[in-house]
């Protein structure tokens, strides 16, 4: 018998979430991804935890295999919408008990409202490379990030189509992965270009206004008066070099959790999920083991 699962969540506006859980046996981990991201940066997570634990992933509205909203420039991609369309995903894989959450970058975000949503339903947390809210008042360490995706959802979406013709050559050109390591928007030693590649790929056949729509729509959210009511235990990873969400907001994060524990990843970009799998995967497991696991009266 196959232990995976695929298949669509049906939401109750009508968009098809696809998902597909890895292992039958052992407590769950459902994994959230970034904005513009599809499943695959989860790879060596699932692979190393498929054997004792059900490894849930799933696609935001608009990515990767899930429908893209009829109209999208006022579509509902908000970081409140995403929580509610994963309780959703474990609805439709009949997830009745506690779930361990871990989320990358807007992930982060996802994770923690869904907490906030509904607390009992979560076992732990997991937030890695990225922020409890506003994170457009960091990206890139410059104060006009907001402004500029804001005019870029409006000029995309008055372009309509002519948009995705105009970037459709950066996602393919073999130069924006050699830029991005160049800048240190990637590791240039450990980015593997085949964990690269895939996100360029997604980026590709994706609709650039859902993909900046979500990125402004989650500029507006903000939990972080909220993270010192949360009790679950939680590891929060931050990296080093991350230049899309700086450093200080994972250690602001794990400073606000009562008992949150803090790993920094050294040289870590935002990409340090595919770049120090080994680490973190190792670090995961004496997590889940003393932190977790442990914690269960079962």
């Amino acid at each position: 018998m196959s232990d995976v699962i695929t298949g669509f969540a049906r939401t109750e506006d009508g968009e098809q979430l696809y998902y597909r859980q890895l292992g039958s046996q052992g407590p769950v981990i459902a994994c959230c991804n970034g904005v513009g991201v599809s499943t695959f940066f989860w790879k060596y997570v699932s692979l190393r935890f498929r054997d004792r634990y059900r490894v849930i992933l799933w696609d935001y509205r608009g990515h990767g295999l899930s429908t893209v909203p009829r109209d999208p420039g006022a579509a509902d991609l908000s970081i409140e919408r995403n929580a509610r369309d994963l309780f959703c995903v474990l609805d439709a894989l009949h997830v009745a008990e506690p779930v361990i959450l871990m989320g990358h970058s807007m992930g982060c975000q996802v994770i923690l409202e869904a907490w906030h949503q509904q607390p009992d339903r979560v076992r732990a947390l997991v937030p890695m490379f990225g922020t409890a809210g506003r994170p457009l008042d960091t990206l890139l360490h410059v104060s006009f990030s907001k402004t500029l995706v804001r005019g870029l959802a409006r000029v995309t979406e008055r372009l309509g189509r002519s948009a995705y013709r105009l970037l459709l050559p950066l996602y393919a050109s073999p130069v924006t992965l050699s830029f991005s390591r160049l800048t240190g928007l990637v590791d240039r030693y450990y980015a593997a270009r085949v964990d690269m590649d895939h996100y360029l790929d997604h980026l590709q056949h994706m609709d650039p206004l859902v993909f900046l729509r979500m990125l402004d729509q989650m500029g507006d959210h903000d939990l972080w008066g909220a993270l010192g009511g949360i009790h679950v235990p939680t590891l929060v990873f931050g990296g080093e070099n991350d230049l899309f969400t700086p450093l200080h907001c994972s250690e602001r994060m794990a400073a606000d959790i009562p008992g949150a524990e803090l790993t920094v990843l050294a040289e870590g970009s935002h990409a340090a999920i595919v770049e120090h799998p080994e680490t973190i995967n190792l670090r995961l497991e004496r997590f889940l083991a003393d932190r977790v696991r442990a914690a269960s009266p079962s």
